[in-house]
This record gives structure tokens, sequence and C-alpha cells, in this order.
């Protein structure tokens, strides 16, 4: 088994939009607590993770400069992340395949965690 990365990619127009009122929110977090819940039922949600908040800066280049973030050109943002276990690439796709935020428009980057040994 390999471990992988799912971050959760949203819009901030499409974040508010399913977060933007109590009933929205609750229908929301509900979606997602059944979808970890069915996760960890099969064994392969190793750390639900946390979400993130929308602001922040970026610093990049020997200069190290300062930008407002976490995005300068692009208009998707990080959202949270979680830690799975796959037998591979194809197993981690199709248990990303069944998260929430694919049916609000959303995506979810797979990307398998390499091992190192320090």
């Amino acid at each position: 088994m390999s471990e992988f990365v799912l971050l959760y990619r949203n819009t901030s127009d499409a974040r508010r939009e399913t977060l933007g009122s109590p009933e929205k929110a609750k229908q929301t977090i509900m979606k997602w607590q059944a979808w970890f819940d069915d996760l960890n039922g099969k064994g392969c949600l190793r750390n639900i993770g946390q979400r993130l908040d929308e602001s922040g800066k970026v610093i990049r280049g020997t200069n190290k400069t300062v930008t407002d973030g976490p995005y300068t050109e692009t208009k998707e943002v990080v959202g949270g992340y979680s830690l799975i276990e796959a037998t591979d690439l194809d197993e981690a796709l199709k248990i990303a395949s069944g998260c929430p935020i694919v049916q609000n428009g959303g995506s979810v980057e797979v990307r398998p965690v390499m091992r190192t040994n320090f």
C-alpha cells in the first residue's frame, strides 16, 4: 500500500456557495462526514487532515519576494487536505472521485507521498 495526499481545490465563490448559509453549511458538512466515514470504514483514511483558510502569503525566489496568496494567477484555492492509503494511483483516483467537492465544481488533486530515509 502507498500513501497519497488529496488536495481539495475550489473557487472562493463555490466555497462561499456551499458554506454560505447555516443550512447549506450543515448539508455540506454532512456530505463530507459521510464520505470520510465511508473511507474510514474501508480502512483507507490515514488522516482526515484539516481545512485551510483562504488567506495567506507566498514567498518565492532568492529575493524572497512576498505576495498575497495562497495563489497569484489561479482562481482555485487549496481548501484542505487528507492523507489516504491505496494500492496505486488508479485506486487513489477512484477514492478521490467520491469526494463531495467534485459535485460542486471543485477538484481533488491526488499526489503520491514519496518515502524518504531521513
